[in-house]
């Protein structure tokens, strides 16, 4: 039987062989990152398919982890992408929970913005403070040869109040007073550069 010890402030556990291993902090749900490289598609091969799922995680420390070692936007090659989403949801239009959603979206021209602001929506998204939480996909940081982007994924486009009370928390969490846009999936299926139907 385990039992825990608190040594200098922070709490450990006994395990059966005697060896203290630190408690792992749980998140109120599980993420999953995900990778996506674009720079090399095979001629004709569909959307997604070089989409991989990398980790789930549902602890701090196994956060951290990731984010240290790997997870930096500013380390990835041009035309790919990180994606952090729930576990259960892929960061795919055709996914049912992303289908009648839509994104926000942010351009940064610098790699050193655009690892503070996913830094900073990843923590906002894994510590639930979005009061909309259950609103949300997803995140994804699109790296590209002229500007970079971060988008912010959610369930249900038509949802006007979920999504501007969204729009506006993101802002105030990744520190942006330009305006940002929100687009409908279904438009941007239809369109290349379909118009944003709200704006923060």
């Amino acid at each position: 039987m385990a039992s825990e010890t608190a040594i200098e402030g922070t709490t450990t556990e006994a395990t059966a062989t005697g060896t203290e291993q630190p408690q792992q902090h749980k998140l109120e749900r599980k993420w999953t990152f995900w990778f996506d490289n674009q720079s090399k598609p095979k001629q004709g091969a569909a959307w997604g398919t070089s989409l991989r799922k990398v980790y789930t995680f549902d602890t701090v420390e196994e956060f951290w982890c990731l984010y240290d070692q790997i997870f930096k936007p500013s380390k990835l090659p041009g035309n790919a992408d990180f994606h952090l989403f729930k576990a259960g949801i892929e960061p795919k239009w055709e996914d049912p929970e992303c289908a009648g959603g839509g994104k926000w979206s942010v351009t940064c021209g610098r790699k050193a913005i655009l690892d503070t602001m996913w830094l900073e929506t990843l923590m906002a998204l894994i510590g639930e403070q979005f009061d909309e939480a259950d609103e949300i996909c997803g995140v994804v940081a699109s790296v590209r040869q002229r500007q970079d982007k971060l988008a912010l994924w959610t369930k249900t486009a038509t949802n006007e109040a979920a999504q501007m009370s969204i729009g506006k928390k993101w802002k105030e969490i990744i520190d942006v007073t330009d305006k940002i846009t929100y687009s409908f999936h279904d438009d941007s299926r239809r369109e290349r550069s379909a118009k944003g139907r709200y704006n923060a």
